[in-house]
């Protein structure tokens, strides 16, 4: 088969990541099958080719219109089999077969103008686009690919979506972020949270501050968690300028600290210092860094939104992300159970263990031979 992988997301965060792992898993797996990997010119130098896995420049910005209208010309061109698509955004007057990846239905829940930037004229013109491309998607795709059964669900209720259809590949941590949390000792710790002006004892979120999140439903548990923690301090980081610093602006209190993006190696330690991990989300179509807090022996309180139960199993504690009393309870719980919180870590633990990048590639792999 010649295969066409849309990679233009390679080098970003959430799909970047999916690419890279399953790219990188397919290359160890299948020597038979001819890929043809699209990039944007930025990641082009840097993708290494080998053998059957071959490098295309495709300078199409994605939810553009040279996405839509240029974009099919050049998959054209390589007279593909199959054109797999890791992302809602499919050019809609490409003729061949493909697959899509849809991770949440979040885009489509949470279309709310307090999520944007764009003037209301431009925003509606938009979300109209953007319901007919996922819509394309899902209707003309030969099968799709989700994180998890709460997205294979949302699709079968609100989409009328085939079961057969729909093909659940888990994902999983980063083999890097596994060697980090071995590398990442005491002394490097302390050297982050010295940099932070972070003083222990904390608990921690990382992520986007998009609505849907819920960050200010965790800054709002926090206030009331202080009256009976006056030590704890809130860690907030990511990088997501807009929305972070309206939230900023919105809850200056004493004791959140807000750290803007982070790299890896700072991941980590503020994982493995954490009092505990907090994921407030009313929606989730997976939630990975769940799995990386548990990686890291860091306790994971979290929201029982979307695929979170589905990811966390038996091994985090569970709120309703919509009661803040619930949300403050449940890390009181955690911060005043010294053996809970050892139980958790030690059912994270065993509990990262069932995800595998090498699984989801698997999986994948084999539905791309059924679907030619």
């Amino acid at each position: 088969m010649k295969i066409g992988i849309d990679a233009r997301f390679y080098n970003e965060s959430g799909v970047g990541r999916y690419l890279r792992n399953l790219i990188k898993n397919l290359q160890i797996l299948d020597g038979k099958n001819e890929y043809f990997i699209f990039l944007l010119p930025k990641d082009f130098e840097n993708f290494k080719e080998i053998k059957n896995f071959h490098k295309i420049s495709a300078d199409f910005k994605w939810y553009g219109f040279a996405e839509q209208f240029n974009f099919p010309k050049l998959l054209n061109k390589y007279q593909l089999d199959l054109v797999h698509f890791p992302h809602f955004n499919v050019p809609i007057f490409y003729a061949g077969k493909f697959v899509i990846t849809i991770h949440d239905l979040i885009h489509q829940h949470y279309s709310m103008k307090r999520s944007t930037k764009l003037d209301p004229l431009t925003f509606k013109i938009k979300q109209i686009g953007y319901k007919k491309i996922f819509k394309t998607g899902i209707t003309k795709s030969e099968n799709i690919f989700v994180p998890s059964e709460a997205v294979k669900n949302l699709l079968i209720s609100e989409w009328n979506v085939e079961k057969n259809k729909i093909a659940v590949t888990q994902e999983a941590i980063d083999d890097d972020l596994l060697v980090l949390e071995k590398k990442v000792n005491t002394l490097k710790i302390n050297l982050v949270l010295e940099k932070f002006g972070i003083r222990a004892p904390f608990i921690f979120y990382v992520g986007n501050a998009h609505p849907h999140k819920n960050v200010e439903g965790l800054i709002k548990a926090f206030v009331f968690l202080k009256q009976h923690h006056n030590d704890i301090k809130l860690v907030l980081s990511g990088y997501d300028h807009y929305f972070w610093e309206r939230i900023k602006k919105d809850n200056k209190i004493s004791d959140v600290i807000y750290t803007g993006y982070i790299n890896d190696r700072e991941l980590v330690a503020l994982y493995k210092s954490a009092e505990a991990f907090i994921l407030p989300s009313f929606e989730e179509g997976f939630g990975l860094p769940i799995l990386e807090a548990m990686a890291c022996s860091c306790p994971v309180v979290s929201s029982n939104a979307g695929s979170l139960k589905e990811v966390g199993g038996n091994a985090a504690l569970y709120f309703n992300p919509s009661n803040t009393n619930d949300m403050v309870n449940k890390i009181r719980y955690v911060l005043n159970n010294a053996s809970y919180k050892k139980s958790l870590i030690d059912k994270g633990k065993k509990r990262v263990k069932l995800f595998s990048w090498k699984k989801m590639a698997e999986q994948t792999l084999e539905a791309y031979k059924a679907c030619v």
